[in-house]
């Protein structure tokens, strides 16, 4: 009984860890080239010098409607460089698992 409660919290479990992001739907990856990694960071380059000319500017003497189209261009450098980033993203659930498995198997 002790065997079936838990694998059952365990299953329980790692379905409440589930990424938002693995359940939206995903276009499939375009295949990239090296040449398109070295444009790719070059544009990711001249976005994060961007950003520091944005914060190195002095914002006292702009009215409102240039601080806002400034904030709306931060955003949307900061999207731009997150879709730029790519990355691994594992859940909790996930780790839990991998953990519970290596001590098991080990």
């Amino acid at each position: 009984m002790k065997k079936v409660t838990l694998c059952l919290l365990t299953v329980i479990s790692s379905f409440m860890f589930v990424p938002k992001q693995s359940i939206a739907g995903t276009e499939p990856n375009p295949i990239s080239t090296p040449l398109a990694r070295s444009a790719e960071s070059a544009k990711a380059n001249f976005l994060v010098s961007r950003l520091f000319a944005i914060k190195t500017m002095d914002i006292s003497n702009m009215g409102s409607s240039e601080k806002k189209e400034l904030r709306k261009e931060v955003r949307g450098i900061k999207g731009q460089l997150k879709e730029l980033g790519g990355g691994v993203y594992l859940s909790v659930g996930a780790l839990i698992v991998i953990i519970l498995l290596l001590i098991l198997l080990a």
